[in-house]
């Protein structure tokens, strides 16, 4: 067994590959704009693997799925550009059509696991981005094939996993975004793990609102309020913004104001002082995780909040993860990505990995035939 973090089998558990034909998931599922794609991230990522196989002798067919086509083709989802660049990269490797144009992908449907695995000795699940679904090219194949982590799944869940097993302390997590209802549960599994966790973005208002403040116009899961009260209750290391930026009932005033926002005005950033305040404990931090923006980034009138932190996981000493999604949009966006330790490309992966501490896929692999020579 090749001894990472959950115990998978790795690529050296394969054997000799040569001559051999692989299955390898990927996620592919990149920007595409007018039939160009706009960052071909993902597509890289997975060349170690590739060469990896290639390089000794395998017959390499990559598999992916493409945005939501909803289980039927769809040209605006086709893998046409994907495998044009990914033959500009590596020749040699397949790709077949959209996974997703199926609804046996989704659906884990035994017939379609039949027809992808068809021809094939061996797979590799190097998509990390996927792996938090039970979906039938990730889950399916190591039913039957003797099976392994790419190289890229590999260092995600050595990775995060770590993060969640083994911190460097003082460790910080920052979430944001829009929804609690989202990140409940990531929330109150990081609350026993960290020693500060840092709320910003749309669900700070939601905080809010049990905290007895006003709120305004700002998102607010009401059905959450309740949850959020009991986390403040809890000895939940939580911390959240002081000073908030809103926009006005007219659509183009934008105010500082605190943590009570007046009627017709909408918080859509953490404050200048939140944003040092959560800037000085990045900084005195040795590990930290971040996952969501604080504010409409999109927007630069609402973009400070997310670039200050941004700046502080690039200038601080700490260990920084970036959990996909978002907020690897944002560190990109603002050229700090090269200033962080690690840019996961999974953003719900990596969040229910450290909330579960286990992934569909990662199950998938250890019940592989070769998982317990």
């Amino acid at each position: 067994m090749g001894g990472s973090a959950f115990d998978v089998p790795r690529l050296e558990d394969l054997g000799d590959v040569n001559g051999r034909r692989v299955l390898v998931r990927t996620d592919f599922n990149v920007p595409i704009h007018d039939g160009v794609i706009t960052d071909d991230l993902r597509i890289r990522a997975s060349l170690p693997t590739l060469r990896w196989l290639t390089e000794r002798g395998a017959a390499v067919t990559t598999c992916s799925h493409l945005g939501r086509p909803k289980g039927h083709p769809d040209p605006r989802y086709s893998m046409a550009p994907v495998r044009a660049r990914l033959n500009e990269l590596i020749p040699g490797v397949e790709l077949l059509e959209n996974l997703r144009f199926d609804p046996g992908e989704t659906a884990d449907d035994p017939a379609f696991v039949a027809r992808l695995i068809e021809g094939q000795d061996l797979y590799v699940n190097d998509a990390f981005g996927a792996s938090h679904r039970a979906h039938a090219s990730i889950v399916g194949p190591p039913r039957f094939l003797p099976s392994a982590a790419g190289r890229l799944l590999e260092k995600e869940v050595e990775i995060l996993g770590g993060m969640r097993s083994s911190p460097r302390r003082p460790f910080v997590a920052i979430l944001g975004g829009a929804k609690v209802s989202d990140k409940l549960g990531v929330i109150e599994a990081l609350a026993g793990i960290v020693d500060r966790l840092l709320i910003g973005g749309g669900m700070c208002f939601t905080f809010f609102k049990a905290m007895g403040h006003e709120i305004g116009d700002s998102i607010c899961e009401d059905d959450y309020v309740d949850s959020a009260r009991r986390l403040l209750d809890s000895d939940a290391p939580l911390v959240l913004p002081s000073d908030i930026t809103a926009l006005g009932p007219d659509g183009r005033e934008v105010r500082q104001m605190g943590r009570d926002i007046p009627p017709g005005w909408k918080g859509l950033d953490i404050g200048p002082g939140s944003a040092a305040e959560f800037g000085d404990i990045v900084m005195d931090a040795r590990m930290v995780f971040w996952n969501g923006p604080m504010g409409m980034f999109e927007d630069p009138r609402f973009a400070a909040g997310t670039r200050a932190l941004a700046q502080s996981m690039a200038d601080t000493r700490a260990f920084t993860v970036v959990g996909g999604g978002d907020s690897a949009a944002a560190v990109a966006q603002f050229g700090l990505a090269a200033e962080i330790d690690h840019v996961s490309t999974g953003g719900g992966a990596s969040l229910e990995l450290l909330e579960n501490g286990d992934l569909p896929g990662l199950a998938a692999l250890r019940a592989a035939p070769n998982a317990h020579r």
